[in-house]
């Protein structure tokens, strides 16, 4: 931006001094005398008659006829011309005024109709990144709005779906995916990204209903990456190295030989063979938590760089802690700072993390899976819901009223303080989004049980969703 106006007032000076250069300066020009021209012509024409006389084409007498016209001619033309007196303008409007007023109203002009006609956002990255972002969220909006108007539109459903999904409006892009109806359980790469939304909104949970959409995705194509990635970190999880392992070489045979995607599959599989004990891996030396502390804490321990390949925890702190230089050059980049609080959360680095939700700003606020995530971020430093983090959980719950975790959250805090009756009411709310017979499901009513002895008013039946 500097740049930019440095140089146009450069040329702006450079033009102006073009303008008003005549004005200030006299410029004296040099003329044609017309005595020295009107001698040398007639001074040619007596050559030509001594000239036609000796070819004998002219008598002397015309001849002699002729000179004298002509010196009559020179005498005439030759005379003083009388001075002709410039007249001087004693007027208001002086070379050095209009030079002035020039020199005044030129650059202004030039400003003004570049700040009426120009566009000067464009050349500032970070008007433009959010320029770019509004016109995004401007045509996803108005997808939304014609599949309001034309439901019966699956593709349309699910484009908005993903769209939702990269601007981190999970709620919206599952009730997107919901829509698109058959489309998505007919397409693997549909059934993947669904799976892939219900884990992150259930906390990179991958179990239950998000691995239900794996395993239907595999079953149509064996050999869909995101789906073998996806189906071995959910193994890996539940301890079944065997089956990660499995899954993680189908997908390295589908990688390019020594990409950074296929080098962190190999470290994953070399990982997964050192837990379960199989051959052809080290397991890496753990460092012991006590030992870590100031710069290093809550960071993954490393880890030997044989067993892990090339993307080792430090080299994954070292991207996290490059996003963070990133984002403090460009910190309007608000998705950037939800990763990057995200990227603290999962290392242990609540004050990190709090303070990169605190910079996503107006994103957090518009989003309730956003504000419950800030706002555990918040109890777990505080070791209590009450206060700023519930305010968060009740902003979530204006902006979803069913939404589960706010819920919980709310319900949670409700039985600490001895409120049993809210906790029962907000828990009755998560039954009925909670798929019957679910883990989930049963778990949240073994609470309502103990809200409900524990408040003295019975058990009632549960509200069917």
């Amino acid at each position: 931006m500097t740049v930019f106006i440095a140089m146009a007032v450069v040329l702006t000076l450079l033009a102006l001094a073009w303008l008003v250069r005549p004005l200030l300066w006299s410029v004296t020009r040099a003329g044609v005398s017309a005595q020295r021209l009107n001698a040398s012509i007639y001074r040619d024409q007596l050559d030509t008659l001594e000239r036609d006389v000796a070819r004998g084409l002219i008598s002397v007498a015309d001849s002699e006829a002729s000179k004298d016209e002509l010196q009559l001619r020179l005498l005439d033309d030759t005379q003083e011309p009388a001075l002709v007196q410039q007249a001087s303008h004693s007027g208001f409007w002086s070379a050095r005024r209009t030079a002035a007023v020039i020199a005044l109203l030129f650059p202004l002009g030039a400003g003004s109709m570049y700040w009426w006609l120009g566009s000067p956002a464009a050349i500032d990255p970070v008007a433009t990144q959010k320029m770019n972002d509004d016109k995004v969220a401007q045509m996803v909006d108005k997808l939304a709005e014609r599949l309001k108007a034309s439901p019966d539109d699956p593709r349309g459903w699910a484009m908005l779906a993903r769209s939702y999904k990269v601007m981190g409006r999970f709620a919206e892009a599952e009730q997107a995916f919901l829509k698109a109806g058959e489309l998505v359980n007919n397409e693997p790469d549909l059934l993947v990204d669904y799976a892939d939304l219900l884990a992150v909104r259930a906390g990179n949970n991958i179990e239950g209903k998000p691995l239900e959409l794996v395993n239907k995705a595999l079953a149509l194509n064996p050999q869909h990456p995101m789906g073998l990635m996806m189906s071995g970190v959910a193994a890996y999880r539940r301890s079944d190295f065997t089956v990660a392992v499995a899954q993680w070489e189908k997908l390295l045979t589908l990688l390019e030989p020594g990409s950074p995607d296929a080098q962190q599959v190999e470290a994953d599989i070399a990982d997964a063979r050192a837990k379960s004990g199989m051959s052809g891996a080290t397991k890496s030396p753990a460092v012991p938590a006590a030992k870590m502390s100031g710069a290093d804490a809550g960071k993954l321990p490393p880890v030997d760089a044989g067993a892990a390949g090339a993307m080792t925890p430090e080299k994954i702190n070292q991207m996290i802690d490059g996003l963070a230089a990133r984002l403090k050059a460009n910190p309007a980049d608000l998705p950037g700072w939800v990763r990057l609080a995200r990227a603290y959360k999962v290392q242990g680095r609540l004050p990190e993390a709090e303070q990169a939700y605190a910079k996503a700003g107006k994103l957090v606020d518009s989003d309730p899976d956003l504000l419950t995530q800030y706002a555990d971020v918040m109890a777990t430093r505080a070791g209590n819901i009450e206060g700023r983090p519930l305010a968060l959980v009740n902003k979530a719950l204006t902006l979803n009223p069913k939404h589960p975790i706010a819920l919980m959250m709310a319900g949670a805090a409700a039985f600490r303080r001895a409120d049993y009756a809210q906790a029962v009411t907000h828990w009755e709310k998560v039954l009925t989004v909670l798929p019957p017979g679910s883990p989930d499901a049963i778990q949240v009513e073994a609470e309502i049980a103990d809200a409900r002895s524990k408040g003295g008013f019975g058990l009632m039946q549960k509200p069917k969703p």
